[in-house]
């Protein structure tokens, strides 16, 4: 049910504060999640794309700036959304939608576009001009997804009202189980004696709801705890040389605080479009890049729709396309001013509205990470606060994701949810798959099933992990959307669905691959095989799919004939 709207001139009066109290806890979880991405652009920029040395100033100078300017934009808006719909709807409890830079994309266009520019371009460029170029490419990744973002908010409404809330929900609660909660609960439980602290308090706070004394924000004092611990510890271990590992890990880094300090500046952004727009006039150089362009524009425009069904799930409902166009002009503008990676709006908004955050923790959030990014201290922060000691606050947002997405459904919808949740939870095994024959240096996931290609990890079959891992989150939503309407017994709508299912198949967006090494790659329908790689069409998915359809228009024929079919939503 749509909450009650006014007319802007009976609008009720309702005392909504710029920033409440609980505004600082929900600002430590955005905060330190926002941290966490610019974080990764050091290091993998640095690691993969040559932005070291004498091109670290491509990442202080051009990158954090430009991101400076797209969090502060989108964080400002959706706070002010947040003060819009309060005013309309007459509650003091709204919540701004969470925002910031785009981890998947974050990742996927370092490692598909950026690395591979760079490492192509240093057989005829010097690591400085091959770190720029890849810079470059970068900021095309970027203003492509910003566009179809944007452009896509236009049809996304009426996306939206033909999905299942299971559809939309569950693929959330994969993610949130896989990339978010197990990800920081390994990393709480790596380092217990600074993560185990804070996980004890954000517990306190935010599952029995008792508030500390003097009602310090729960949040703030799990980061304080873990930081101070860490610290406490680095001075036990530099009075005990002969200190157990298991004490000495958790250790901080002083000479690092110290180093990270001397990169302090005042850096302003810096227009980028003159050089967008002479890296547009040479389509040869991007063209090929719209494999990877593409499909991340389109799952971000999906995932970002996901989220606002979440949002409104938890009781806030902002206007679809609107939301979704700010979130591409969020990206334009940060391909426009320098950053290479896309703006969204987060998963998770559930949870900051658990923690009673409203709009100030938005307003907050935007201006704190803009300043350090302007000032060169991403890298002061990293060096000072330990990861662990956050690391509970974003688990707890994940636990709410997952909680909600069954929660916020009818009961019959259940097993719906359950099904999206296998291709995100499959996705998560082979990235963790990936990354140790990344790191074990020695057979790739490639030669593996070239040599077997039915391999089998304890049981689990490796090529349908890569099989299902290619556009997940179409998949989960279309396999949740078909079990929901099957729950309800529109049979000819989930006929429809996987007709769906069919057509991405077919394309490429789902199911289809193609493995080089232990980097795996969409293949698309109108594309070819790269040289040497193992490649695998989606086309006994997509019949799997068409052969699905035809049982569910033949069911729904003979239910029917039987009466038993309910209802058939066109």
């Amino acid at each position: 049910m749509q909450p009650l709207v006014f007319p802007e001139f009976l609008m009720p009066a309702v005392r909504y504060p710029f920033f409440v109290r609980r505004d600082l806890d929900g600002f430590f979880g955005l905060f330190i999640d926002n941290l966490i991405q610019l974080l990764l652009i050091l290091q993998l920029c640095a690691m993969f794309c040559g932005m070291e040395g004498e091109s670290r100033g491509l990442l202080y100078q051009r990158i954090l700036p430009g991101a400076a300017v797209s969090i502060i934009l989108g964080n400002l808006f959706y706070a002010w959304q947040a003060r819009r719909l309060a005013r309309q709807t007459g509650r003091d409890d709204v919540t701004a939608l969470p925002y910031g830079i785009n981890t998947p994309s974050l990742l996927i266009y370092i490692h598909f576009v950026m690395a591979p520019v760079y490492r192509e371009s240093l057989g005829t460029m010097s690591p400085a001009e091959a770190a720029e170029f890849a810079w470059e490419m970068g900021l095309i990744a970027c203003l492509g997804s910003g566009l179809i973002e944007f452009f896509g908010a236009f049809i996304a409404e009426s996306i939206r009202k033909r999905t299942p809330r299971a559809a939309l929900l569950s693929t959330l609660a994969g993610i949130a189980i896989g990339f978010i909660a197990m990800q920081f609960a390994l990393q709480i439980f790596h380092k217990p004696l600074l993560g185990m602290l804070p996980l004890a308090v954000v517990l306190i706070t935010y599952f029995s709801q008792v508030p500390f004394p003097f009602h310090l924000p729960g949040g703030f004092i799990a980061v304080l705890l873990g930081t101070a611990t860490a610290w406490l510890l680095t001075l036990l271990v530099r009075a005990w040389p002969d200190a157990p590992t298991w004490i000495a890990d958790s250790a901080m880094n002083p000479a690092a605080v110290t180093e990270a300090w001397s990169q302090r500046g005042f850096y302003l952004p810096l227009f980028a479009g003159d050089t967008i727009w002479r890296v547009l006039q040479q389509p040869d150089l991007w063209l090929k890049h719209l494999s990877v362009i593409i499909p991340m524009g389109l799952f971000n425009l999906i995932g970002s729709l996901q989220n606002i069904e979440s949002a409104e799930a938890a009781g806030d409902r902002y206007h679809t396309g609107t939301s979704l166009a700010v979130n591409g002009i969020g990206s334009i503008t940060a391909a426009l001013f320098g950053s290479c990676f896309p703006t969204t709006i987060y998963i998770g908004h559930p949870g900051w509205k658990g923690l009673g955050a409203r709009a100030g923790y938005s307003t907050l959030n935007g201006l704190v990470i803009a300043v350090i990014c302007l000032t060169g201290t991403v890298g002061v922060m990293n060096a000072l606060i330990p990861r662990e000691a956050g690391a509970s606050i974003v688990l707890w947002i994940g636990i709410i994701i997952t909680a909600q997405a069954f929660a916020a459904c009818s009961k019959e919808h259940a097993p719906a949810v359950a099904v999206g949740l296998f291709p995100a939870l499959v996705a998560w095994g082979l990235n963790l798959v990936q990354a140790t024959l990344f790191a074990a240096g020695g057979k790739t996931m490639q030669d593996l099933l070239l040599a077997a290609p039915h391999l089998e990890l304890q049981g689990y079959l490796l090529e349908p992990m890569i099989i299902l891992d290619r556009g997940y989150i179409f998949t989960c939503m279309i396999l949740s959307a078909i079990s929901a309407f099957l729950i309800d017994r529109k049979f000819f709508t989930a006929g429809v669905w996987a007709l769906i299912g069919a057509s991405f198949a077919g394309l490429g967006l789902t199911h289809a691959f193609q493995l080089s090494g232990n980097v795996f790659d969409f293949l698309y329908a109108f594309s070819t095989p790269a040289e040497g790689t193992l490649s695998s069409r989606a086309w006994p998915v997509g019949i799997g799919y068409l052969l699905s359809a035809l049982v569910f228009f033949a069911f729904g024929l003979h239910a029917r004939r039987v009466g038993k079919l309910e209802r058939i939503e066109h």
